[in-house]
């Protein structure tokens, strides 16, 4: 069935009705089959017609399953409608994508019920995530998990909890608006080592919108990266991929990886 299956819609529907009205005879040769389908795949669905008549399907069945198969693709979205190329950066050439803080921002404002961010870097980002803030006060707020990276200090010797507290009252008072409940705050531990060796780093950058959207991206949540850097991410509308990513975090949780910070 390869064959079968690298046909569009459009053309599966012409196979079909060159079946039905006796215009594609059997053996369903290549030759006559690459005047209804591209001639790169016309061996291939040469052999996938030739394999089901072998197997008992007559000419009716045949045609019944390329309708089938016709009206199954038509129902597919394109691939432009599922992945999105999202860019931080001046305009190159005649390219142009959505920008990466539009894209952030409007999934903030349409979330309805979870929100997942995953994010390196922050600077002075309150404005950054003041969508989100307003939407966790209004009638039917979302819920709210961040994971954040927490650094220790190249030389500092401070003990975890008060890194983690230092980090706390920036969270607060830089990066999210003082006048707005706070999300759930998650952070790896192994960050804070005192072996360097044995560090690690949150390095993920992404947003995951009611287990149906995903956007992973370079730019950290700062205002150069979400505005000027040069960066790229990927919107991807797919529950499947948005489900697998929540469900990664979630097991971060679950398994003790990362703790609560807030």
């Amino acid at each position: 069935m390869n064959g079968l299956l690298a046909l569009s819609a459009s053309d599966l529907m012409a196979l079909k009705e060159a079946l039905r009205t006796g215009r594609l005879p059997a053996p369903y040769l290549p030759t006559l089959i690459e005047r209804i389908v591209p001639r790169a795949v016309s061996g291939d669905v040469s052999a996938a017609l030739q394999g089901m008549a072998a197997a008992g399907t007559n000419r009716e069945g045949l045609v019944a399953a390329l309708g089938l198969l016709a009206a199954a693709r038509a129902q597919q979205p394109s691939i432009d409608e599922v992945i999105e190329l999202v860019t931080t950066g001046p305009e190159a050439g005649t390219i142009t994508n959505r920008d990466t803080q539009v894209v952030v921002q409007e999934l903030f404002r349409n979330a309805e019920r979870t929100v997942l961010v995953a994010g390196y870097e922050l600077f002075q980002s309150a404005p950054l995530f003041r969508t989100l803030a307003d939407r966790m006060v209004e009638e039917q707020p979302p819920s709210v998990r961040m994971f954040l990276n927490v650094k220790r200090p190249l030389g500092d010797t401070s003990r975890e909890s008060d890194l983690i507290a230092a980090f706390a009252h920036r969270f607060r008072m830089q990066h999210w608006p003082a006048d707005r409940n706070l999300p759930e705050v998650y952070f790896d531990p192994r960050s804070l080592a005192l072996d360097a060796k044995q560090r690690a780093v949150l390095h993920a950058k992404c947003v995951v919108v009611d287990g149906r959207t995903a956007f992973v991206s370079s730019a950290n949540f700062t205002e150069a990266a979400q505005e000027r850097n040069i960066e790229v991410g990927v919107l991807v509308r797919s529950p499947i991929v948005a489900e697998r990513l929540v469900a990664f975090f979630s097991g971060l949780i679950s398994t003790g990886v990362v703790k609560r910070a807030l």
